[in-house]
């Protein structure tokens, strides 16, 4: 894993790393259609890796091979805009952006909206714009409930549209994560009728967060992604013979814990002779993303 911002004049690589949602309670809906939440977001070594070349031709172009997505709508473009225009940067400044996809798409694990907060953190560097973090993360709700926690930098329990976030130090866990051929809509999921939007709160203070698999927690989105994607059902069903098996954020990606690397290995490998569908992987807890160890970002906070 590339955990070092790469800079030469006018160039950066960052990295985005994935994220789970260790529980995601979903508990109101507002009138702008954004629903209130609980989470425990668990911040991940799986890492996207974007390369951003300053230009001077004012434009923002995004290159992404193997994935479709038309420019406009993705997420690192909308960042760059955004952040251009708010800082009035289009009139001297552009830029190229790669994206080298490890994240699966449609999964639960923010790859997007890691991509866009790297995208803010490196243009925040390579446009010589000195913004503040908490400008960033302000900037950042504007692209998405998920792009602030990626901003912040850090795990993390979060309330309001997830935007409201208190960094967390979390004990070292590993994950058998198996992610579903089928990719799932959030938009699909939080417009159905199957998901719950009154979900009695839960105190932070309440939660043993060394034994969360203790706790009544749970995700409120997996009815709505079962009538989806039928597969996250029996994905979960495979998982649990090894514990409580949980799914990510909208889903697809189902998960299970591990307190030693070893067991989560032995689970990995009895999962891929067993042939089950999807693809398997043995990712890492960690608390602090990569992005903040990069010399460049760490002038933010």
């Amino acid at each position: 894993m590339i955990y070092s911002i790469i800079t030469a004049m006018s160039l950066i690589t960052l990295p985005a790393p994935a994220k789970l949602n260790l529980f995601l309670h979903i508990t109101g809906r507002r009138d702008d259609g954004y629903h209130e939440l609980q989470t425990l977001f668990q911040l991940i070594d799986l890492c996207d890796y974007l390369q951003f070349q300053a230009t001077t031709s004012t434009r923002i172009r995004v290159y992404c091979p193997g994935l479709s997505i038309p420019e406009e709508k993705n997420l690192v473009y909308k960042a760059a805009l955004l952040l251009q225009q708010y800082s009035n940067s289009s009139k001297h400044q552009g830029v190229d952006i790669t994206i080298r996809k490890t994240i699966p798409i449609g999964a639960g694990l923010g790859g997007g909206s890691s991509n866009a907060a790297s995208t803010l953190l490196a243009l925040n560097h390579l446009w010589g714009l000195k913004l503040s973090q908490a400008t960033l993360i302000d900037l950042s709700c504007e692209l998405g409930a998920d792009v602030p926690l990626f901003v912040l930098g850090y795990s993390a329990w979060a309330t309001g549209i997830g935007d409201t976030l208190i960094p967390i130090t979390l004990p070292t866990r590993w994950y058998l994560m198996i992610k579903p051929e089928e990719s799932i809509s959030t938009a699909s999921v939080f417009a159905s009728n199957k998901l719950t939007r009154n979900t009695s709160r839960v105190k932070m203070s309440e939660l043993d967060i060394e034994n969360l698999e203790l706790h009544q927690t749970r995700n409120d989105c997996e009815p709505a992604a079962i009538e989806l994607c039928p597969t996250v059902a029996t994905t979960l069903e495979w998982l649990s013979q090894y514990g409580r098996a949980r799914m990510s954020g909208s889903g697809s990606a189902c998960f299970v814990e591990f307190k030693d690397p070893c067991t989560a290995a032995k689970a990995y490998h009895t999962t891929l002779k067993s042939k089950q569908p999807g693809k398997a992987t043995v990712v890492t807890g960690i608390n602090i993303s990569p992005t903040q160890k990069s010399s460049a970002c760490c002038t933010l906070i």
